[in-house]
């Protein structure tokens, strides 16, 4: 467009948007509908459309970052909730937990307490226990030893002749190797006769049962008269028992075997070929039975006599690793206690005579003046089979298990 009289005037300056990119942030924000008047107020060209179009995409941008802060706001609102709530919970549950250990503590004080107190009671009834087993021990120890007394078997028993009563038939054909003894044993019972007492045994027990009923006798000696009391006996504990006593005839006790660093089983072993060697009388070997604590061993051959050769030589001789032992040999004897009975005895032919007056003869002559005395019919008496008198201390008597007795 021209202009008369003068040059052309200078176009107007045109406002340059701002971009997104070129944005102060810092600056004081400024109406966009202002800003939107004031741009369209200046140029409705095509330009001017396009900047309001970019500010409207700008806009929501914004407002997208907005509610993306906005809800990350919340988010970490309800983090640190939910944290707060988690520091609550776990603060509970420490002190939970404190309270709970520390009324674990008073209460394993209160254990340990208790426990010491009842160990001091255990300790105490132990204390009273084992004294009360000791006591009870030495009563036992009392008792058992009155018992052994009362029920002791000397071992030593005297030499006596033996009546042959008769073979028995064998039960079976192993039997027959065997040699095989039957005692019956009946021990004496023992009674203590006292000062002044005197043991009668009539051959009648009639007698000697009239004399106990009568009671108080009354004996002449040399003018003078010997007041006595006539009563029964009871005797200790008695015993009897049958001894079975087998010799085997097959089988050896071997001992002083020696106690080598080596298996049981080659002990056996090597007893079982050294007692089959035939050159010192072994033969062929059917069981060995070995006890490496006690270095005894039990050997059982196939035929009898070689049981018999090797426990006639009482000593065998035993090579192992090149070493040479001598092994001793006995018969393999088994010995059964059958029939054992206690009983009390109380002789029905048998008086005694109690309550004898001191006097000053003898013995012999007082025993002589009882025996007469008790003889005669006239004073109740009868035959007299053994008298014995005590003046002074004691003497044993000892009853046999027989007819006489009571038991």
């Amino acid at each position: 467009m021209q202009h008369d009289g003068g040059p052309d005037p200078e176009p107007p300056a045109r406002s340059v948007p701002a971009t997104a990119d070129s944005t102060d942030l810092t600056s004081q924000p400024c109406s966009l509908i202002d800003d939107f008047t004031n741009m369209k107020g200046i140029d409705d060209s095509g330009i001017q459309i396009d900047e309001v179009d970019s500010l409207k995409e700008e806009l929501e941008k914004w407002k997208e970052r907005l509610e993306k802060a906005e809800k990350q706001k919340d988010d970490l609102l309800l983090l640190k909730l939910s944290a707060d709530e988690e520091r609550k919970q776990a603060e509970d549950e420490l002190k939970k937990l404190i309270a709970l250990e520390t009324e674990q503590y008073n209460e394993s004080i209160v254990i340990k307490e208790n426990q010491e107190r009842n160990l001091n009671v255990v300790k105490q009834q132990n204390i009273e226990l084992q004294k009360e087993i000791q006591k009870l021990k030495d009563d036992l120890a009392e008792k058992s030893s009155k018992l052994s007394q009362d029920l002791r078997i000397k071992r030593e028993i005297p030499k006596k002749k033996m009546k042959f009563t008769g073979m028995e038939k064998a039960e079976n054909k192993d039997a027959v190797l065997n040699t095989c003894c039957l005692l019956h044993v009946a021990a004496k019972i023992p009674f203590r006769l006292q000062q002044r007492q005197a043991l009668l045994t009539f051959e009648e027990e009639d007698v000697a049962q009239k004399l106990i009923r009568r009671g108080k006798h009354t004996v002449s000696l040399d003018k003078q008269k010997i007041d006595m009391e006539a009563m029964p006996i009871t005797l200790e504990k008695g015993v009897k028992f049958e001894l079975r006593v087998t010799i085997s005839g097959e089988k050896i006790n071997v001992s002083e075997v020696p106690d080598l660093p080596i298996p049981d089983e080659w002990i056996r072993d090597k007893l079982e070929l050294n007692f089959y060697k035939s050159k010192h009388g072994g033969g062929e070997v059917k069981d060995v039975t070995y006890d490496r604590r006690s270095g005894t061993a039990i050997i059982t051959f196939l035929r009898p006599e070689v049981a018999d050769n090797c426990v006639r030589r009482t000593k065998y001789p035993f090579c192992i690793n090149e070493k040479r032992f001598m092994l001793s040999v006995s018969p393999s004897i088994e010995k059964h206690l059958e029939k054992f009975q206690v009983f009390y005895g109380i002789p029905k032919r048998t008086i005694l005579l109690s309550a004898i007056q001191e006097v000053k003869e003898d013995e012999e002559s007082v025993q002589d003046m009882i025996e007469i005395h008790f003889q005669k019919p006239s004073n109740d008496g009868g035959e007299i089979e053994t008298i014995k008198y005590v003046g002074t201390g004691t003497k044993l008597a000892c009853f046999e298990e027989d007819l006489e007795n009571g038991a």
